[in-house]
């Protein structure tokens, strides 16, 4: 659960399972559409997911939607699969300079991506 600005609880596990729910509305679109709407929440940290067979390119990504600094147990998280690899140099740099935080920077840099898959867990 995550307060808001307005003060109302948001069950994360609830909101973000209804985003994969209706993945079929996102996938073959940009991740920016799907930030789009996200109006209760946003991703607050990024982590990137190098592929298992080439680990110069990164095919997922992990959105965790709490701070990086206060760990939650069971945390609910959404991996996202890019329809595109995503070079594994740019990646690690945008997360070493942000310190993983998702910033305007790589709002930039992955809103232009084409979501090919949409899984939450906790």
């Amino acid at each position: 659960m995550k307060s808001t600005k307005n003060s109302k609880i948001v069950d994360t596990l609830g909101y973000l399972k209804a985003f994969e729910a209706n993945k079929k509305e996102y996938v073959g679109k940009s991740f920016s559409f799907l930030l789009s709407k996200m109006d209760k929440m946003q991703p607050q940290t990024i982590w990137s997911v190098p592929s298992s067979g080439d680990s110069t390119v990164v095919t997922r990504s992990l959105f965790r939607f709490s701070d990086i600094n206060y760990p939650v147990m069971n945390e609910t998280k959404m991996m996202i699969t890019w329809e595109s690899q995503l070079p594994y140099k740019t990646v690690s740099f945008n997360n070493q300079r942000n310190k993983f935080y998702f910033s305007d920077s790589e709002r930039r840099f992955y809103g232009t991506r084409i979501v090919k898959n949409i899984l939450v867990y906790r």
